[in-house]
């Protein structure tokens, strides 16, 4: 097992900078004000002496109030689960009566602590920490998050020994990032207040996200591991997106690029809707980011045990007509705060992953083709009809397909989408939507055409996702 790290301490003292400095990523948003991280992110350390799972939590404030609360159950929780605690205090503001607080909540933990004097970048190191000492818990350790000064030095005393001994290993290639790498990666996503993070702990079976009826809850995107029916799952709970012109923070705008991050890492994407409110412009921008991304794609409205019987078939038809852009999408009914459906929404994901990642083998490609243009032929052009040749795998999630022959310049849209649908449903390509590629093969009695080369073999390619 990998040693756990959690970073704690005031807001606004950089755990989040110095978060993203040992795992070399930019996974936790970094702003200038207080209260930026509200529920615990985990990352894999990469900076240091040894691997270990290193854990950013929100500020610790003495008496919390509002969202200020369930962050902080959210550190407790986050203290409980590590091996070692890293308490980052601010160089430059010197000690403050909430660091002195927060010290006497972890003598409590009975966990060993390392004091991170961040922001010592210019200063005289036995000056930036000397005032720190009397917290009690040893030499603090200079540091510059935003620089990545002291990064390594601060986890080489956290890890000490154990670190030493473990110092062969390779972060790149330890167990937990081998179970991440396969993992399907589920990404809920949805405007605000859907209930995308109650559904994330049904899931779970924990309060492990907070869950509050206030919209924009969620800023961060959160990445929880879990196992469930012999499967490994990496579930990401998203900030909720809303149309640009109502988004003017700047925190909500980093939230919105992390969600569109997660929606391009992950293999699944569950859109949550709300049965109570009209399916609108933002539920289907939603929808359109991720299919523009070619993600298997779930639809969960939730909610779903308040809606009255007879108002259940009208609320059916209105989400039909208002998605009719992507009718290969599957729709499932739920509540997350009862677990109504979301046993079937799992084993739809687990279908959906095996679609998207399928291998498609090329005679079984080319047999499907024929068969199809034997049911339906690709229309004249010219008095010419249209010749599709073979066919074959380009890619996997979205699952490409790559279809050569003549004049595919000119195959209509309505026929594109029909072989998407053939192999959609031939291939059990499940909740994906298919990448349909044609190339044009060059004509040998073309001189022309063998003259300019074209820089691929004389073909000219096009593709486009259904």
């Amino acid at each position: 097992m990998l040693p756990v790290v959690a970073l704690v301490g005031r807001p606004n003292v950089g755990k989040s900078t110095l978060f993203n400095a040992l795992t070399r990523t930019r996974d936790a948003i970094v702003a200038d004000v207080p209260g930026v991280t509200r529920d615990r992110q985990y990352g894999y350390g990469k900076v240091g002496p040894a691997p270990y799972v290193v854990i950013d939590t929100g500020g610790i404030v003495e008496q919390p109030a509002g969202i200020e609360a369930p962050m902080r159950t959210q550190t407790d929780r986050a203290v409980a689960e590590a091996d070692h605690l890293v308490f980052i205090v601010d160089a430059r503001a010197g000690v403050t009566p909430q660091d002195e607080f927060i010290a006497r909540q972890l003598r409590r933990s009975g966990k060993r602590v390392v004091l991170a004097a961040n922001k010592a970048e210019g200063l005289d190191a036995d000056i930036a920490t000397a005032d720190f000492h009397a917290l009690g818990f040893g030499e603090p350790v200079p540091v510059s998050a935003a620089h990545g000064q002291g990064a390594r030095e601060l986890m080489e005393a956290v890890l000490g020994a154990e670190g030493a001994a473990d110092e062969t290993r390779d972060p790149a290639h330890t167990a937990v990032d081998d179970a991440a790498r396969g993992a399907i990666r589920i990404a809920v996503i949805g405007r605000p207040n859907v209930g995308k993070s109650t559904l994330v702990n049904r899931l779970l079976g924990e309060e492990r996200v907070i869950a509050s009826d206030m919209p924009g809850t969620t800023r961060d995107s959160i990445f929880v591991p879990f196992r469930r029916d012999e499967r490994d799952f990496l579930l990401i709970d998203t900030a909720g997106v809303r149309r640009r012109s109502k988004i003017d923070d700047t925190i909500e705008r980093a939230s919105v690029a992390k969600t569109l991050q997660a929606i391009a890492e992950a293999h699944v994407v569950v859109v949550v809707l709300d049965a109570h409110d009209t399916v609108g412009e933002q539920d289907a921008s939603v929808l359109g980011l991720a299919l523009e991304e070619g993600r298997a794609l779930l639809i969960a409205v939730n909610k779903w045990d308040h809606i009255p019987m007879e108002q259940r078939e009208e609320i059916r038809g209105r989400i039909a007509l208002k998605l009719d852009f992507a009718p290969f999408v599957p729709v499932h009914y739920i509540s997350a705060r009862h677990g109504t459906g979301v046993g079937e929404l799992v084993q739809a994901a687990i279908r959906a992953y095996g679609g998207a990642m399928r291998e498609m083998r090329t005679p079984e490609l080319t047999k499907t083709l024929e068969r199809a243009m034997t049911q339906h032929q690709p229309p004249l052009v010219r008095g010419r009809r249209i010749k599709l040749r073979y066919a074959h795998q380009g890619g996997r999630n979205p699952p490409r397909i790559v279809i050569h022959g003549n004049q595919t310049k000119s195959v209509p849209e309505a026929y594109r989408r029909y072989l998407a649908n053939v192999y959609r449903e031939t291939f059990d390509l499940y909740a994906s939507p298919v990448a349909i590629e044609f190339r044009t093969d060059a004509n040998p009695y073309d001189r022309s055409a063998r003259g300019r080369g074209h820089g691929r073999s004389g073909r000219q390619k096009q593709r486009r996702i259904d």
